[in-house]
């Protein structure tokens, strides 16, 4: 009966929620950006399929009906965004100007990194969308050859990095804007980063969840023009 029901996708379902929602209990008692309930579910999660010899497969059944589910919680974003849409529309300029540097800096980093340590071009196009939400970076690198699951993987670790260091980063190097904040967050470390933020600020979140739709759109745009002129 257990094999039965570990090889059925509610089993991926019920201990992502379940773990979830532990973790979130956790964060809102330690309040430590090091508790991260997507870190911390993570860890979890992988510790438990280890433990008790689960196959990765077998999980993934239920873990692929929530990584449907993310494309809709994206778009969710608007909310917040129209909401605030006026204070938005105020800062355009600025805010086109930001993602298109931080959408360019984001692969040029990661590339010419993987590059300089001799990664294969499989490997270095995997890295290329690291900073776009996972349904876009997913969806990206299958067009361009690179290797998906290594891509997902990436994704998830920097959007974790970004949310736990990103807020505290901004305001070590005197950020304290929430529009410069959310977008320098927002662009960097996608939805995770963005859940983050509206924590910190309403405002800066909104303009987080701008910042992962641009993202995403500039770098579907730009890599394929820089694939173009390098040798990645």
């Amino acid at each position: 009966m257990w094999t039965d029901l570990v090889a059925t996708p509610l089993f991926g379902v019920t201990l992502t929620l379940v773990v979830y929602l532990l973790a979130q209990h956790l964060y809102r008692r330690v309040k430590n950006v090091w508790a991260n309930p997507v870190l911390v579910s993570i860890v979890t999660i992988i510790l438990l399929l280890k433990g008790s010899g689960i196959e990765y497969h077998d999980y993934a059944r239920g873990g692929d009906i929530l990584l449907f589910l993310l494309g809709p919680t994206v778009v969710a974003l608007a909310v917040p965004l129209y909401q605030r849409r006026k204070v938005v529309w105020q800062h355009k300029r600025p805010i086109i100007l930001a993602i298109f540097a931080g959408s360019l800096a984001s692969i040029l980093s990661a590339c010419g990194l993987a590059w300089i340590l001799g990664g294969s071009r499989e490997v270095i196009l995997s890295l290329a969308p690291k900073s776009v939400t996972t349904p876009i970076a997913i969806s990206i690198v299958e067009k361009i050859g690179g290797m998906a699951p290594l891509t997902a993987a990436i994704v998830v670790l920097t959007g974790c990095l970004g949310a736990v260091c990103g807020p505290e980063f901004c305001r070590l190097i005197g950020v304290t804007s929430p529009v410069a904040t959310g977008l320098a967050v927002g662009t960097a470390a996608h939805g995770i980063g963005t859940a983050r933020m509206f924590e910190v600020d309403r405002l800066a979140g909104a303009v987080a969840g701008l910042a992962i739709g641009l993202n995403g759109l500039m770098t579907t745009f730009l890599l394929p023009i820089l694939m173009a002129f390098t040798n990645f």
